[in-house]
C-alpha cells in the first residue's frame, strides 16, 4: 500500500491583489472616515450601511476596462441566483432606494463607508479589495444637487487636510458628451445601441488622457494603439473628421468659465442633448461661484469623463495636484482620490420610472495615502501605558491600576507576557509604542508607591541628552500609588498627548 502523502502547508499569505490593515493603518483611516462623516452630516446626509453581498441583477454591468468573464466582480451561484460581492456603493443604493422608496424621504440623502470588491488585475497600490465613502441625493434633478455635492467635496478635502491649492474639482457632462458623438456620427438618438461599442472605446480613451497624453487618445479613437512593450489595443475606428470633433471636444478647456462653455457650445451645435448639458454645466457653474467657491477649487474641465457606464449627466472628478515621486523615481502629480456624478436611469432598472440621482466616491485609501505623502497623518500611532508586571501572583493588584487608568480614560494594557524577564517588557512596551510603563515590585508595593517611567522622554534623553539635562528632567519619577492617575496624566500632558 503506497504510503499516504501528507497534505502540504497553508501559505500564509492573503490572496493575490489583497492586503492586511493593522493597528496604525486602521485609526488612521477610522480618524479620517469620521472627519469626512462630519461634514456630509453638516450638510444633511444621514448614513446607510447596506449589504456588502447584491445579485448580479441587481449590481448592473457598469465597470470600464472589464476584460475578465465574470465582468469583474467576484461572483458565485446560489440556487438558481448568481451573487456578487459589490463593486461600489451608488449600485445599492439603488437597490435600496427602488424597495424602500416609499417610506424614505425626496429627496433622499445618504452616505455610506464601507469596503467594495473588484475582480480586476492588480498591481502597484491597486487592490482587489479597497474602501469607499460615498454620498448621493436620490430624487432631485436640480442642478443645485449637484452643484451641493462639488461644494461638500471641496469642504471634505480641506477638512481632512488637503490645502486650498493642492486640489482642484473638475466638472463636465456626458450630455455634452453624447452631443459631441452625435455631431461626430457615432451616436444616433432614435437608437441608443447602435455605435455602443465604438462610444465605450472613445470613453476609454478620453478618460486615460492623463495617462496617454492628446497622442495616445487620438490612437484609440482611430485604428488602435501599441504600448511600450507591444500589446495592441483595438481603437474606436473613427475616421480622421469624426476624430478630429472628439479631439476637439477635449481641447475645449478655456481661460474661463465663460470660454469654456463657448467652446462646447460652438462644437456641439445642432444636438439637442449636447445644448442641454451646456446649459446645465453653466449653471452648476453659476451656483457654486454664488457660493463663494472659484475656480482655483472647482473647474469645468472637458477632458473628465468617469469610466462607469451609468452616468447620465454632470460628472465630477477631484484631482489632488501636488507632485510625488513614483515607483521609479519620477516627478509625478499624485492625481484623482474622489469621482462621481449623475446617474438618472440607475433606479429605473429596478422601478421602470427615472429617478433623479446623483452622488460623489471618495477612494479612502488613495486619499490616506496623500494625506501620508503630505505629512498630514501621524503614522507612528501611540499604544498603551503599559503595567509591567514583577510579581505573577499579584496580577490582581496590576489590573487593578489598568481599571483605574480606563476608567480615567487613559489607554492601558498588563503586560501579559512571561514577566520572568523584565527588560522584555520594557522592549514590549517600546514595540507597543507606548508612552509610560508603570512599575510595582515588592518593596514598591510595601512602601505604597509606584514607579512611572516615561518611554518617550526616556528615548528622547538617551538619544541626545546631556547630563545636566537628565538630572533636571528624569524620564522616571516615583509617586504615591494613590496618585496613579493624577501622575500619569500629569506625564501624558507633558508629552503632549492629552488636550
Amino acid at each position: 500500500m503506497a504510503k499516504q502523502k501528507k497534505a502540504p502547508k497553508p501559505k500564509a499569505l492573503p490572496p493575490k491583489g489583497f492586503r492586511d490593515y493593522f493597528g496604525a493603518d486602521v485609526s488612521e483611516r477610522t480618524e479620517m472616515l469620521r472627519q469626512i462623516s462630519d461634514v456630509y452630516h453638516l450638510y444633511g446626509f444621514e448614513q446607510l450601511e447596506s449589504s456588502a453581498v447584491e445579485t448580479v441583477e441587481a449590481l448592473g454591468k457598469f465597470l470600464p476596462d472589464v476584460d475578465r468573464p465574470n465582468e469583474g466582480v467576484f461572483a458565485w451561484q446560489e440556487d438558481e441566483d448568481w451573487l456578487a460581492l459589490r463593486y461600489d456603493l451608488t449600485a445599492p443604493l439603488a437597490r435600496v432606494y427602488a424597495q424602500h422608496r416609499n417610506d424614505l424621504p425626496s429627496p433622499y440623502r445618504r452616505f455610506a463607508m464601507g469596503p467594495v470588491w473588484r475582480n480586476e488585475k492588480p498591481g502597484p497600490g491597486r487592490f482587489r479589495q479597497f474602501y469607499q465613502c460615498d454620498a448621493d441625493t436620490v430624487g432631485s434633478a436640480s442642478m443645485a444637487a449637484d452643484a451641493e455635492i462639488c461644494a461638500m467635496l471641496s469642504d471634505t478635502l480641506e477638512r481632512v487636510g488637503i490645502a486650498r491649492g493642492d486640489y482642484i474639482i473638475r466638472v463636465n457632462n456626458r450630455k455634452v458628451l453624447n452631443g459631441v458623438m452625435e455631431v461626430a456620427g457615432v451616436l444616433d438618438p432614435t437608437d441608443p445601441e447602435k455605435f455602443a461599442a465604438e462610444r465605450g472605446i472613445v470613453l476609454r480613451a478620453i478618460d486615460k488622457l492623463d495617462r496617454f497624453g492628446l497622442q495616445g487618445v487620438r490612437q484609440l479613437l482611430g485604428a488602435g494603439r501599441k504600448d511600450d512593450s507591444g500589446d495592441f489595443t483595438d481603437g474606436a475606428g473613427l475616421d480622421d473628421a469624426q476624430t478630429e470633433i472628439v479631439m476637439g471636444f477635449m481641447q475645449a478647456l478655456g481661460a474661463t468659465p465663460a470660454e469654456t462653455l463657448s467652446n462646447l457650445r460652438a462644437l456641439v451645435q445642432g444636438s439637442a442633448i449636447g445644448e442641454s448639458g451646456v446649459d446645465e454645466l453653466q449653471e452648476i457653474s453659476d451656483l457654486v461661484t454664488a457660493q463663494g467657491y472659484g475656480t482655483d477649487r472647482i473647474m469645468l474641465d472637458p477632458s473628465v469623463v468617469r469610466g462607469l457606464g451609468y452616468y447620465t449627466g454632470p460628472v465630477y472628478e477631484a484631482e489632488l495636484t501636488f507632485e510625488i515621486k513614483d515607483e521609479k523615481g519620477r516627478t509625478r502629480q499624485f492625481g484623482s482620490v474622489a469621482g462621481g456624478g449623475r446617474y438618472d436611469d440607475l433606479v429605473k432598472r429596478f422601478t421602470g420610472q427615472e429617478v433623479p440621482a446623483t452622488g460623489i466616491s471618495i477612494g479612502v485609501d488613495r486619499l490616506l495615502a496623500a494625506l501620508r505623502m503630505k505629512g498630514r497623518v501621524e503614522r507612528s500611532a501611540l499604544g498603551p501605558v503599559v503595567i509591567t508586571v514583577m510579581d505573577r501572583d499579584r496580577m490582581s493588584d496590576y489590573q487593578a491600576m489598568a481599571t483605574e487608568l480606563r476608567t480615567a480614560g487613559i489607554r492601558a494594557e498588563v503586560y501579559l507576557g512571561n514577566p520572568k524577564n523584565f527588560g522584555n517588557q520594557l522592549k514590549y512596551a517600546d514595540n507597543r509604542n507606548s508612552p509610560i510603563a508603570i512599575i510595582e515590585g515588592g518593596e514598591e508595593k510595601a512602601a505604597g508607591i509606584v514607579q512611572i517611567k516615561d518611554l518617550i522622554l526616556g528615548a528622547k534623553l538617551a538619544k541626545d541628552a546631556t547630563l545636566e539635562e537628565w538630572k533636571a528632567r528624569p524620564s522616571q519619577i516615583e509617586a504615591p500609588r494613590g496618585d496613579l492617575v493624577a501622575q500619569v496624566k500629569q506625564m501624558l500632558a507633558a508629552q503632549g498627548l492629552t488636550e
